[in-house]
């Protein structure tokens, strides 16, 4: 064999290696990119689930502010009325006490009232307490804990409304029996016992037993100025739980956004390569 012909294999195999090792090269960049496509991909769906979830979370935390709204603003009504009432019953036995002598029929009836009233109003009031507690503890757990169910947080949001709701009926009724009671005082001749009756009424308004069964002075208008207090408070969880939660989800829209650019970017340099490829 000539010197000739076995320069012209040895430069035909260095042109086939040379060509062999770049679409190797080329392959191994066009996989690279591959894999990095299937990552950026991943990373999209991943921030539009977060996206996706936290926009339900802020809907139902916005839900939530807003009923906790009304509940405050139903709360701060209880709170004029009852502070009304309780100046009402004031005047009512110093009214009385003017009239202490002429008191007689109305005894019978305004017992019953009295002692119907003071049960009712004792276990209104304590469940309302009651249920104001359990839904601020339980909304606090819920913002920290989205595992939590809705269902129950939105269950106890509308049995707190809807105890303050029947307080305020059984406040106005009140309001009614103190405008009977006037009627009672100014159309009997006789009510002996309308200064002991108007007391026991204003007593129904201002003592309520504690947890041991022993009487506890407060006052109406305290104790639904306590309840309003935990409605601001309720409401005040909750507008900060909005106001996270729309913050959390502008950045998961952000890191989205950031996703969706790269991963388009990624594409468009793959099919470049791609491209690249086809054409050597």
């Amino acid at each position: 064999m000539s010197i000739h012909t076995l320069n012209s294999i040895v430069k035909r195999n260095a042109s086939l290696n040379n060509k062999y090792g770049v679409t190797e090269s080329k392959k191994a960049e066009i996989d690279a990119l591959t894999m990095q496509v299937l990552n950026a991909q991943q990373n999209v769906e991943l921030f539009q689930t977060i996206v996706e979830s936290l926009t339900d979370k802020y809907n139902n935390f916005q839900t939530l502010l807003n009923t906790a709204n009304s509940t405050r603003t139903q709360a701060f009504n209880n709170k004029n009325l009852g502070t009304q009432l309780v100046q009402s019953a004031n005047n009512l036995m110093n009214n009385s006490s003017v009239a202490f002598n002429e008191v007689v029929d109305a005894k019978s009836k305004l017992n019953e009232v009295a002692v119907n009233v003071k049960n009712l109003m004792d276990k209104l009031i304590y469940s309302v307490e009651v249920i104001n507690k359990l839904a601020t503890t339980v909304i606090r757990k819920k913002a920290l804990n989205p595992l939590i169910s809705d269902e129950l947080v939105s269950m106890l949001s509308t049995a707190g409304s809807d105890a303050n709701n029947v307080i305020a009926l059984t406040l106005v009724a009140l309001k009614s029996t103190f405008a009977s009671q006037g009627s009672v005082m100014e159309s009997e001749s006789a009510i002996e016992l309308s200064y002991a009756q108007a007391k026991e009424l204003y007593n129904t308004l201002t003592v309520v037993p504690d947890a041991s069964g022993n009487e506890k002075t407060y006052s109406l208008a305290s104790i639904l100025d306590v309840a309003y207090a935990d409605a601001q408070k309720n409401y005040a969880y909750m507008e900060n739980a909005v106001a996270i939660t729309e913050k959390q989800l502008s950045d998961a829209k952000a890191d989205l956004s950031k996703a969706q650019i790269k991963l388009k970017s990624l594409q468009s340099g793959l099919a470049a390569a791609n491209a690249a490829a086809l054409a050597s």
